[in-house]
């Protein structure tokens, strides 16, 4: 049925015929099952011996007067069969479908009793029934009787319960399928935009209801345009990064024939700051895609060969942890990552310690320092792009104020997350956690 109106149903559409499959279906099934269970029948031997019964009753208050009737039903009464006499019926006419069934089945063991008007009623239902029933005399007058502990097969209300239950749960999951099949391209578009925002490129197969194919037809048409522009900046950068450098190669020649010693390290600390601001542009700006692939790094070497040469540098710097510590990352945005935590660690405390631990769930990768830290109010703030630390550290602002978003960036790559907070002893921790789970 779908298939062949595949291309023709809208999302709309199709839901709307599979909820009118649905109601077909449960309809026709439910009709038919509840006509099986309207067929409330006795157990064989049960109803031959209420048609003995009522033969046998009907023959006797018969040959016996008016008078002598409610002695003999009196005599007739069981403990499974109360019979009592009157002149009208204590059962009005027709019958209901499911006690139908029983009279046929009680006139077949007795076909004579086809003929007395036998009327049934259903007293109590359930897996021991009570029925009673009139019988007609041909003087005109009724025996009444009552028939208790009857055994049907269908009980009236469970059995019907449980009856509209069982199509109804099989066509809920049969709609269900249904429906998660006609929206399968919908949740292949959803897993496509998650890798987009990795920076993949990922087409996804036109397929589904037409709303959805143009859904999906826009969605890589706008992908293309957006990889196509971010690679025109990511060029674009690199050939403004590569003019800039070269007149800042220039300089660094020309350094060289500066005779003041004072005036020599100035520049020469001018022109590192400008080759630094250009390296974090161009590392924030290079484009959203991800051509690192994750590989098993030693990740307690790496932090620890940071701090290391950090000291090379004179600065005060050193690690705290395990000496060997695999895990499956970036090696490369990771080093950038926490080289930008120690290098803000450094400018803004006098000291610096790198750790790497083991949590329950997750690595942690620590940077603590001995500055300033943070006002509570700006931790969030400072994670932005270009935001510039002057008003919550004053003792240096050099930098565009990208070091921290490039951090963010990495580590959101690795699925983590990083979290600043002032240190009780005094100095900012900025804390990276790795998720185990991700390995």
């Amino acid at each position: 049925m779908f298939g062949t109106t595949r291309h023709h149903l809208g999302l709309l559409g199709r839901i709307l015929a599979i909820l009118l499959l649905t109601v077909v279906i449960e309809f026709g099934a439910s009709t038919v099952l509840y006509e099986r269970a309207a067929r409330l029948s006795l157990r064989e031997d049960e109803a031959r011996r209420l048609a003995e019964h009522l033969v046998i009753a009907h023959k006797l208050m018969d040959e016996r007067s008016w008078k002598q009737r409610p002695q003999m039903a009196s005599e007739l009464t069981t403990d499974r069969y109360i019979l009592s006499w009157g002149p009208t019926p204590l059962v009005p006419p027709p019958l209901s479908a499911e006690l139908r069934a029983m009279r046929r089945q009680i006139v077949a063991w007795e076909p004579e009793l086809a003929k007395t008007d036998l009327r049934l009623k259903l007293l109590s239902p359930g897996r021991k029934a009570t029925v009673s029933g009139d019988l007609r005399l041909p003087d005109g007058s009724w025996v009444h009787f009552t028939a208790k502990g009857l055994v049907h097969s269908w009980d009236l209300a469970f059995g019907r319960v449980l009856l509209a239950m069982i199509p109804a749960v099989a066509l809920l999951i049969l709609g269900a399928l249904l429906i998660r099949r006609a929206l399968s391209p919908l949740r292949r578009l959803a897993h496509a935009t998650e890798r987009i925002g990795l920076g993949e490129e990922v087409l996804v197969r036109e397929t589904g209801t037409f709303e959805v194919r143009d859904v999906i037809r826009a969605f890589n048409a706008m992908q293309l345009r957006i990889h196509r522009l971010i690679d025109e900046r990511t060029e674009a950068l690199a050939a403004v990064g590569h003019d800039i450098r070269t007149p800042i190669a220039r300089l660094q020649l020309r350094l060289d024939s500066v005779r003041d010693e004072q005036i020599r390290e100035a520049i020469q600390g001018d022109l590192d700051e400008m080759d630094g601001m250009i390296a974090s542009l161009l590392a924030f700006l290079g484009g959203e895609r991800d051509p690192e692939q994750p590989v098993l790094t030693d990740l307690a070497v790496l932090a620890a060969t940071i701090a290391e040469e950090c000291a090379d540098r004179g600065h005060d710097a050193s690690y705290e942890g395990p000496d060997h510590l695999n895990f499956r990352l970036r090696p490369f945005n990771m080093r950038r990552a926490i080289g930008n935590l120690v290098g803000n660690a450094l400018r803004y405390g006098e000291r610096c310690v790198v750790s790497v631990a083991m949590a329950e769930h997750e690595v942690l990768i620590r940077v603590d320092d001995e500055g300033p830290g943070i006002a509570e109010d700006k931790m969030e703030e400072v994670l932005q792009p270009f935001t510039r630390l002057d008003s919550a550290r004053q003792r240096d602002t050099q930098g565009l104020g990208l070091g921290l978003a490039i951090v963010v960036r990495a580590v959101d790559l690795e699925k983590g997350r990083l979290t600043l907070s002032n240190r009780p002893e005094g100095g900012l921790r900025a804390e990276i956690a790795l998720p185990i789970a991700q390995q």
